[in-house]
């Protein structure tokens, strides 16, 4: 998974993730809307209207003095720890 940030502010960032589709967005696009500080987080993959663009871009906006990178950062632990706790119950299920 490749990151390239595109703008950063102390609240706001725009970052883009290549590679990923719907699926991992959505995820971490839920896991940041749960964080704390975090006012609004979106991402946009549309190619034909973000001229010839097919990696999604990622949107944060954050507000208290929350880092929107920081809150990247917390966001994807939590989905680390979603998945490590559903892969230990699907094997405990097995």
């Amino acid at each position: 998974m490749e990151l390239r940030v595109i703008e950063k502010t102390d609240e706001e960032l725009r970052m883009e993730i290549a590679g990923e589709d719907h699926t991992f967005m959505n995820v971490l696009k839920g896991a940041l809307l749960e964080t704390a500080g975090v006012e609004a987080a979106t991402y946009d993959m549309n190619p034909e209207q973000s001229g010839g663009q097919t990696d999604p871009i990622l949107s944060v906006k954050t507000e208290d003095g929350t880092d929107p990178l920081d809150a990247v950062g917390d966001a994807s632990r939590r989905v680390q720890d979603l998945a490590d706790d559903f892969t230990a119950a699907f094997d405990a299920a097995a």
